[in-house]
This record gives structure tokens, sequence and C-alpha cells, in this order.
């Protein structure tokens, strides 16, 4: 149990290394060997509500809530279960993310594949940085239901640009709130070496873009193709008329021909 607990303690947060000043990369090792890596920008949008002036009516606000760099790292690793959890604040905000790997039969045969299967947030509204008089206050969790996000085949990484929002359901009198990921790199099994991804897997949203970036090059390098092969053949057409012998269309000149 020991050795356990050094292992699950075993992690880094690397945000420094990115160069975008909302976005951090965390680690987990065991035995020394990397096992789980994360590289991502995120944003909660809670919402609460607070006494209006007559201190009768409640109303809604919004709490906009970054996931700020030099967060605490906890995370754990297993075969087909590892978990990824950020602190920060004095454990006020709290993220855990949990990756399952299973297997499924396909036409193709035997497949496996990894995908975020549970997002668990709990923040404190009493913590007065993005909260404001919240009339329920106190510790709450907002968590999802049956999640089935990030789906990427086995043994390689997930990668997207995009933002993505994920929506979970809070305790807080079943206040929406919502995560907002973006510039995601994640692999939480199989990583290859130390620090080092293993070839991506991209989002269906950046596969979409790049096919749209790439499409008018695409059709531009088609119509470019048909205009010269139009013109070689009409060069083509042109040389063989021009070597045959014009029959003249006055018939007065055919007494000249033979």
């Amino acid at each position: 149990a020991a050795a356990r607990l050094a292992a699950e303690q075993e992690v880094e947060n690397l945000s420094g290394l990115s160069p975008n000043p909302e976005k951090d990369i965390f680690v987990v090792r065991e035995n020394r060997t990397t096992c789980l890596m994360a590289e991502f920008a995120a944003k909660f949008i809670v919402h609460y509500d607070v006494w209006a002036s007559n201190h009768v009516d409640l109303i809604t606000e919004q709490a906009d809530i970054p996931l700020p760099r030099g967060a605490d790292v906890k995370g754990k690793c297993g075969t087909n279960e590892s978990e990824l959890e950020l602190s920060w604040l004095d454990r006020a905000y709290t993220l855990k993310l949990s990756f399952l790997k299973e297997g499924h039969n396909t036409s193709r045969g035997p497949e496996a594949s990894w995908r975020l299967s549970r997002i668990q947030f709990t923040y404190d509204n009493t913590e007065s940085t993005y909260f404001r008089d919240a009339a329920n206050p106190g510790k709450h969790t907002a968590s999802s239901h049956r999640l089935s996000a990030l789906v990427t085949p086995a043994g390689r990484s997930y990668e997207c640009e995009a933002q993505q929002t994920i929506s979970l359901v809070s305790s807080d009198r079943q206040k929406s709130v919502q995560l907002l990921l973006s510039e995601v790199r994640i692999q939480p099994f199989d990583i290859p070496a130390d620090f080092v991804f293993s070839e991506e897997h991209k989002c269906p949203v950046d596969q979409r873009e790049q096919l749209e970036e790439t499409l008018p090059l695409i059709l531009g390098l088609i119509l470019g193709l048909v205009i010269v092969i139009t013109l070689g053949i009409y060069h083509i057409h042109h040389k063989l008329t021009a070597s045959q012998v014009q029959i003249p269309r006055d018939r007065s000149q055919y007494k000249h021909m033979g």
C-alpha cells in the first residue's frame, strides 16, 4: 500500500513548458516511467443563486472559473483505468478525470479504445475569488453521467484544438455547470516513452476544419489539371487537323486536285 501511494504521488505539473498561459501540462509517473500525460486549457461556467435586494427572491449569477497554472496534481494509472486529479486555491476547486480502456468486436475483428468515462468537479461557492454571496453556500459537486467522450483507439493520444463543451449536473439545486476544454492532448494509457505522446487521433471537429481548409486547394488543383488536359487535347487535335489535306469548299477548285 505504501509503495502504491508513493507511485501515485509521482506526478508533475509542467505548465511552464507551454507557451499558452492558459494551458497546463500534467504528467503522472509510476516507477519512474510516464503512464499518463495531459495537456489542455480548461474553464468552468458555474451557475449559482444569490439573494435579491428584497431578500426574498433568488437571482441566478454566473461564475467563470479557469484552471490556473500551478494546480496541484494527483493521479494513478492502471491497465484499464487511470485517473488525473487537479486542485487549486487550497482545494476550494478540484477536478477529477477518469479514463477507461475497453475492448470490443468490430467487423475487422477485436479492437480496443479508451475514453473519458467520468468527470467530477468539486467547488466551494463560499470562496470569494469567483463567487459573490451565494444563497446556498458550501462545497458542491458537479459530475457527468454515463460519459463517453474523447474516444480514441488504444495506443494513440487524443488531440483537439477546437473548444469542446461538456455539461455537468451540480448538487447545488441541480444548477448547470459547463466544462470548456480546448487545445487538448491527452494519453492515459500505453505511453511509448517518458514525456512522449503516441501518434495523435484528431477529434472530428479538427478533422472537418482540416478538410475545409484543404478542400479549396484540392479543387483548385483538379481544376488546373482539367484546364491543362483540355489545352493539351486541343493542341494535339489542332496539329492533326493541320497536317491533313484540306478539301476546298468551292467545287470549282476540284479540277486543280489530283
